[in-house]
């Protein structure tokens, strides 16, 4: 399964990284450790896509899991 790494950066980086990923890729899992990017992606997702992905906190990194 991909993986979009997009820890470390700041919005709108890993929003741009997960749509370019959406144009690729049915199923992938977005790694980020900022909330705002958090917040964004799933507003994206669900508002652009009527997706309601999953996503799972640990440790301070957030995994957010993509399924079309």
């Amino acid at each position: 399964m991909k993986k979009v790494d997009a820890r470390g950066l700041s919005c709108p980086t890993p929003l741009v990284m997960t749509i370019e990923a959406m144009k690729h890729e049915d199923v992938f899992d977005v790694l980020i450790d900022d909330e705002v990017a958090k917040e964004n992606i799933l507003r994206m997702l669900k508002g652009k896509f009527n997706m309601s992905p999953i996503f799972e906190e640990k440790n301070g990194e957030i995994i957010i899991h993509v399924k079309k």
